[in-house]
C-alpha cells in the first residue's frame, strides 16, 4: 500500500496532519490530508470505537480519491469519568468544538466531582498544579486501499494524567492537560520527536509499518 509516493491522510485537524507528515516523511513519503482535498465532505464519525471510526473516515475517504488513505482515530479516556470523552473527544463541547472548549468543559467535568472522585489522585507537582485523574490517549490507524478492500491496522496508547492546568504551548488538542510522570512533563511540552517516540499516535504507527513489511 506505500508503494505511493504521496499518502494521503484523512483528517482536516492540521495539527494531526503535520505529525502524520513529520512521521512519514522519516520513510521518505511526502503526505497530502484532506484540507487537500475540499471537495471530500466532512465524514460521519458514527462508529462506537476508535478503530471504527478509523476504518470509516479511511475508506469514505480512499474510495472518494481512489488510491489508499491512512485514517486515524484518537481520543483521550479520562478514569475518574468513565472513560469520557472517548469516541467525542474532537467534538466533547460540541461540533466544531475548538482545543480549548474541550479541554475547558474536560476541567470542568472533572471539578463536579470534588475531592472525592473516584480516580482522583489530587497530588501536587512542584509548580502547585494538581493531577485530577489517570487517563490514557488512545490512537486507532486504518491503512485502506480501494483497489483491494483491504484494510492494515493498529492501535497505540499512552498513559498519564488529567492536570488542573495546561503544560507547555506545544502539541494540540488535550496534550495541554497531559501530564507524563515518567517524564515529568506534560505532552505539550514534548518536540515533535520526543513525542513521536512516546505518544499513542507514534505507537501505532510504528505497529503499522511493522505490518506493512510483514504483508
Amino acid at each position: 500500500m506505500l508503494s505511493h509516493e504521496v499518502i494521503v491522510v484523512a483528517t482536516k485537524n492540521a495539527g494531526k496532519a503535520k505529525e502524520f507528515a513529520h512521521a512519514l516523511k522519516q520513510l521518505g513519503k511526502q503526505t497530502a490530508s484532506l484540507l487537500d482535498y475540499p471537495q471530500i465532505p466532512d465524514i460521519v464519525e458514527d462508529g462506537d470505537t476508535f478503530a471504527a471510526n478509523a476504518r470509516i473516515k479511511a475508506k469514505t475517504a480512499g474510495d472518494a480519491l481512489g488510491v489508499p488513505v491512512l485514517a486515524d482515530d484518537s481520543g483521550l479516556r479520562v478514569d475518574a469519568l468513565g472513560g469520557e470523552p472517548g469516541v467525542y473527544s474532537a467534538r466533547y463541547a460540541g461540533e466544531g468544538a475548538t482545543d480549548e472548549a474541550n479541554n475547558a468543559k474536560l476541567l470542568r467535568e472533572l471539578g463536579k466531582l470534588g475531592d472525592d472522585g473516584s480516580d482522583a489522585r489530587r497530588e501536587s507537582l512542584p509548580d502547585g498544579s494538581r493531577l485530577l485523574s489517570k487517563a490514557r490517549f488512545v490512537c486507532a490507524l486504518a491503512l485502506y486501499d480501494p483497489a483491494t478492500g483491504a484494510f492494515i491496522e493498529a492501535e497505540g496508547a499512552v498513559d498519564g494524567f488529567i492536570t488542573d492546568r495546561p503544560h507547555g504551548t506545544g502539541g494540540f488538542g488535550y496534550d495541554p492537560l497531559f501530564w507524563l510522570p515518567a517524564l515529568g512533563r506534560g505532552m505539550a511540552e514534548l518536540s515533535k520527536e520526543e513525542k513521536q517516540r512516546i505518544s499513542h499516535r507514534g505507537e501505532a504507527l510504528r505497529k503499522l509499518l511493522s505490518r506493512l513489511g510483514q504483508s
